[in-house]
């Protein structure tokens, strides 16, 4: 039996499907039990419950040889850090209480950084948490920015007719389809063939910048001239909380996170190797935005 966290979310989906496919036994978690029906429909065991809820969680690891963690991204709550510290307290006295040996942990590139990356603090201190737990064979995955984030951009881009955000134009990043962290991930999780706390990179297949992925998103839905515009600060804050819903406190790490990001403090700490160079390419991703353009349009 394997256990996986957000299993109704952007890897954790893939990642039970993946399992599922390979004939594997999935207890997939979730908030919803409507969501988590489809996969119950696919061969998963379904729980729903609250991940604030150790003794919730305590129960869905028992009896799990592995376990894929995660702690989702609210942007609407006041005290973004403080709401991960009790999911993270809560997965971490999981872990200890159930006795599960191998768990799989989403983090991501910056989590070595105690400060200055933003929201990926609160992830810092989960590694450190599980790091911290007594015969647990640990692997971190730390994947670059997700392409799936750019579906943000879509309602820009028909509204406005541009990409923006407040990332330096040029500013390299490394990028990466959730589906590429969901194959490695599944892997670890079947093959459970490592020991001790491990860091595994995932860093897509090169890095890009903004400018670069604008174009691409341009070419795909019909827009060659598309560009991409740097928001000040100031500016960005006031749209994400007064347009997406942000709370303030949110909207202040998600610039601190791109500021990291402009000034290239968030990357690699081993350099691009075969191991940390996942396949997809952002221009084939880019179908996939396309469609959805198309649909809204």
């Amino acid at each position: 039996m394997i256990t996986v966290m957000g299993a109704t979310g952007n890897t954790g989906r893939k990642i039970t499907e993946l399992l599922l496919e390979a004939g594997e036994e999935v207890r997939a978690l979730g908030r919803s039990p409507e969501k988590l029906a489809e996969l119950d429909a696919l061969g998963a065991e379904t729980v729903a419950g609250d991940v604030r809820d150790a003794d919730y969680l305590a129960s869905t690891f028992a009896g799990a040889d592995a376990v894929y963690t995660l702690s989702a991204l609210d942007p609407t709550l006041p005290d973004y850090h403080a709401d991960q510290d009790r999911r993270g307290e809560a997965i971490a006295s999981a872990v200890r209480e159930s006795g599960v040996r191998h768990v799989v942990a989403l983090s991501a590139i910056g989590g070595e950084l105690t400060s200055g990356n933003g929201f990926i603090a609160s992830l810092h201190r989960q590694e450190r948490r599980l790091r911290e737990l007594d015969g647990v064979n640990l692997m971190i995955l730390r994947p670059g920015a997700f392409f799936e984030g750019f579906y943000a951009a879509l309602e820009t881009i028909r509204h406005e007719g541009v990409v923006a955000d407040s990332v330096a134009p040029e500013a390299k990043v490394p990028m990466i389809a959730t589906a590429d962290i969901a194959a490695v991930a599944a892997a670890a999780l079947r093959e459970r063939d490592w020991s001790g706390a491990v860091v595994r990179e995932l860093l897509g297949p090169r890095d890009l910048s903004y400018t670069e992925v604008t174009a691409a998103i341009g070419a795909t839905i019909g827009q060659p001239d598309l560009q991409y515009v740097q928001l000040p600060d100031d500016e960005l804050v006031a749209i994400l909380t007064e347009a997406a819903g942000f709370s303030p406190d949110f909207a202040a790490l998600f610039v601190e996170f791109n500021q990291a990001l402009s000034e290239g403090r968030l990357h690699s700490l081993e350099g691009r190797n075969e191991s940390n160079t996942t396949p997809t390419e952002f221009e084939e991703f880019a179908a996939e935005l396309a469609h959805a353009y198309a649909a809204t349009v």
